[in-house]
């Protein structure tokens, strides 16, 4: 098996070395994975500039294809043109270091690797570790190791991807993995506002995650209660339930 690896928190980062060692038993691995850390990127691709690439190592091996570019460009450059002849079977974005639930979905630059591999008609898996601090890596490499597994040996219905959110606890301490929608949420942004030293104002966004669905099947509350959420994604952002009221407002012209 072909197994490409991304992430957005970059090529440097903790999480994808630790996703690497997770799946190498499991196949041939790739990496092609921003130059630096590309967090909430949502699904931008780059246009108007040129994408460098530059090989990495890591303890004296090589690693992977670092790109000047968003983790989307990361799966077009290598699904379009590097692998184009010879596709992998799988693409595995991450391991990112915080969760990727709720409205965060949209905003992942975890997750839009993923997307972007479904997109051009590659299976796909977005893992995330819920936590920004002292990081549980040997659970989330133990996790991943299962659920890429899994996956290899079935797949998910063509245009879906596997969101995978996994508590910071030990791995003795999960309970488990469940199946779990994306819960509905959305951040409260505050701006801090700064002044450099020539007096301009410059601003730093932050904000919270309020919750606006703390249903027991929601992403969220899954992984809040020791789970680890497994939540199927898939493109087609079509509203079904406002389909009926639009048709209403059909014209011929």
């Amino acid at each position: 098996m072909k197994i490409l690896l991304c992430n957005d928190d970059g090529i440097h980062a903790r999480g994808i070395k630790a996703l690497h060692e997770a799946v190498t038993p499991l196949g041939d691995i790739h990496v092609v994975a921003p130059d630096v850390e590309r967090s909430a990127a949502g699904h931008a691709i780059t246009l108007s500039d040129p994408i460098k690439t530059v090989s990495v190592e890591k303890d004296d091996l090589p690693f992977g294809l670092a790109v000047g570019g968003t983790p989307a460009d990361c799966i077009k450059l290598a699904l379009c043109l590097l692998m184009e002849n010879d596709l992998p079977d799988l693409v595995v974005s991450g391991i990112n270091l915080g969760s990727n639930t709720g409205i965060s979905v949209l905003y992942s630059g975890t997750v839009s690797a993923a997307s972007e591999a479904v997109i051009l008609g590659v299976p796909a898996i977005a893992i995330s570790l819920c936590t920004y601090l002292n990081p549980n890596w040997d659970t989330a490499k133990k996790v991943a190791t299962e659920i890429v597994a899994n996956v290899l040996k079935n797949p998910l219905p063509d245009g879906t991807l596997l969101n995978v959110n996994i508590p910071n606890r030990p791995y003795n301490e999960l309970k488990g993995m469940k199946a779990a929608r994306m819960g509905r949420s959305r951040f409260v942004e505050k701006f801090l506002k700064h002044s450099d030293p020539r007096g301009n104002d410059y601003y730093w966004l932050d904000g919270e995650l309020d919750l606006l669905d703390d249903s027991p099947d929601t992403d969220v509350r899954v992984v809040a209660d020791g789970y680890v959420a497994l939540t199927p994604i898939h493109i087609d952002l079509t509203a079904q339930h406002a389909m009926a009221q639009v048709k209403e407002w059909n014209v011929e012209y």
